[in-house]
Formats: C-alpha cells, structure tokens, sequence
C-alpha cells in the first residue's frame, strides 16, 4: 500500500507566513528521509488562518528540487481554476524537475467561496473540469492539436516541454458525489476519497459503483482507490486521541459550516446533498469523528484499524492527513510522521 502524507502547509494561530513555510518544509524533509512515499499538496485559497498553500505547483517544484525519493501529488489542482495550456506546461515542468515523480492530482473543490473570488461560477465546475482536463490530456500527448469548446479555443498547439512520464503522469480524481465514482471508472481514472465530509462505513459501496464501472469500461484491473483521512499516531492511546481533538472538530465545524452555506446556492445539486452533510459536520460528536472519520491510536491500534479499512475498501493506498485544522504543533505533527513511518508503514510492505 502507497503511504502519502496530505499537506496543507499549515499556518498555525500566531504563526508568520514565513514560519509556517519552515515548519512545513521541515516536515517534508522529515518524510523524505524517514522513506515517505508520496507527500500530497492541497491548494487552498484565501484562508490565512488555515494555510499559506495558495501555490502548490510553485511548491511542487520546490519540493521536487530538494528531494529524491518521494513522489510529489497535487491533491488536488481545482481544474476549473485553471487555464489548461499553462497546466499542461507547468505539471510538464515539475515532472522533469521531479524526473518523473510527479502524480497529478484533479478536482473541482467544494468551497464555493474560492470560485466566486475568482469571478468564476461555481455553477460551471463540472464542465470547465471536463473541458480542462480533456484540453490537457491532448496536450500532453498530440503533437499538434486544436481545441473549441464551450470555454476555451485553440488553434494549432505545441506542448513544450512533454512530461517524463508518457503519456502523462498518472491521473488520479476527487470522487465526491456518487456519479463522479461511476464516470471516473468509466474513464479510467484512480480517484481519491475522502472521509472528512462523510463515514468511512460509507464509501464501500461507492468505491464498488466505481469498481463497476471500471469493469464495465473494460479497463485491466480493478481500479485504484486511494483514501485522504485524518492519521493520527502517538505513543498512548490517551495523547492519540486528545491531542488531535480540538484541531479536527475545528475542521469538521468550518468546512461543515461552508457546506451548508453552499447547499444555498443555485447550482448545489441534489445529489451531493451539501445541507445534509454541512450540518452532520457542524453537529458531529467526538466519539463518532474517531469511529468514522480518523484513524487514531498508538501504532499497533493504527495498523489494525488501518487493515480493517484496506479490506473494506480496496485501498491502494492513503493520504494521511496529520494536522487535520491547523491547530496541532509542529513537535507533535513531526512525532506523529515519524511514528507513521517507522513503526506502522513497515507493517504494510
């Protein structure tokens, strides 16, 4: 199983930009010594309380520059945010930076917030990602071509430079409504999930609609699934399971908050039933966080609970998110990496 961490580039109350910048860059040096396999950059805007990772293909690049080893994964690009031609050229550039360790990661983000600062709609999300990652998939692997669509026209285009990787460094999607599981597997794409805005007990059988599909499109093999969750490791089982709390209910009652707010807005669909989940967040109690939506304990208890959703689910592999709300210090965030690393990975290679 492929073990991630999902950085966020935290910057915790008090901090400055640029102490946020080291103690995150400290944690990347730490997960590429410590073997990581992969370190997953979020992309997040306009929220400095939270996070100074407004960048993540400039940090991409950085981090591919000072290490060797670990894969680097945007997790995830907002493709709608996006002009697909400078796309194509900038994760082409970090997969040579890399020298082939790039994975890309897509998705349209859920915080409306974001597109309407951006003047984009949010209404359009799902046809500009369709759109832009369609425009980049031909750009990465024609050596001419010409695009007109509903949001973008070109005329004759050269990509250059192409990436290391052919025909592209591997595509991997955000599943976050029940028929993007279903399209994803149809076009064969890996895709993530997440249990921040839902149960773990839930997803099994959503990942099995995409395993179908996938089937049913007639690719080999079953698919990959690779599960974003809040990871927490700590030498007891008490410090496991406080030290992270106040951090991830702070979490859980913003996003769940936004969400509400977004089930409001003309183009929520039905389907992704926003209201519902918002107000499970915002209402969520501890006990169930630890149950359904983290996997926390010392590193036995994580190794067990670990194998549990690795057979539920299929897992390819996880991104172990080990500062879930910005609010657990850099010491603690550093002991919970190397604990992930050296005492529970171990158990799964």
């Amino acid at each position: 199983m492929e073990f991630g961490m999902f950085h966020e580039f935290q910057r915790l109350p008090g901090a400055t930009d640029a102490s946020a910048f080291a103690d995150s860059f400290a944690q990347v040096d730490e997960a590429e010594r410590l073997g990581l396999d992969a370190m997953w950059l979020a992309e997040l805007h306009f929220n400095p309380e939270r996070s100074v990772l407004g960048a993540p293909l400039i940090l991409a690049a950085a981090i591919a520059a000072r290490t060797k080893n670990m894969k680097i994964g945007t997790a995830v690009t907002v493709l709608p945010l996006c002009h697909p031609l400078r796309l194509a050229e900038e994760i082409a550039t970090i997969d040579h930076l890399a020298n082939g360790r790039l994975i890309f990661g897509a998705g349209r983000s859920g915080f409306a917030h974001t597109y309407k600062t951006y003047g984009v709609d949010y209404g359009e999300s799902r046809e500009r990602f369709a759109e832009t990652l369609a425009i980049v998939k031909r750009a990465f692997t024609e050596e001419r071509f010409s695009h007109k669509g509903k949001y973008f026209a070109y005329d004759n285009v050269r990509l250059s430079p192409r990436p290391v990787q052919r025909p592209w460094p591997e595509i991997r999607v955000a599943a976050a409504s029940p028929d993007t599981y279903e399209e994803m597997g149809t076009m064969g794409h890996a895709i993530f999930v997440a249990a921040r805005t839902g149960n773990l007990s839930e997803l099994g059988p959503l990942v099995k609609t995409y395993q179908a599909a996938w089937k049913a499109a007639g690719h080999p093999g079953k698919g990959g699934v690779f599960l974003r969750v809040p990871v927490y490791v700590a030498e007891t089982e008490e410090a496991a399971r406080e030290e992270p709390r106040e951090s991830i209910l702070h979490l859980l009652r913003t996003i769940g908050s936004r969400l509400a707010e977004s089930a409001k807005l003309e183009s929520a669909r039905a389907i992704e039933k926003r209201g519902e989940r918002g107000a499970k967040m915002v209402s969520i109690e501890y006990d169930e966080v630890l149950r359904e939506r983290m996997i926390v304990g010392t590193p036995p208890q994580v190794i067990d609970r670990l194998k549990q959703v690795q057979e539920e689910l299929g897992l390819d592999g996880i991104l172990a998110e080990l500062n879930p709300g910005s609010l657990i210090p850099h010491p603690q965030v550093m002991t919970a990496l190397r604990l992930l690393c050296e005492q529970v990975i171990p158990a799964f290679k």
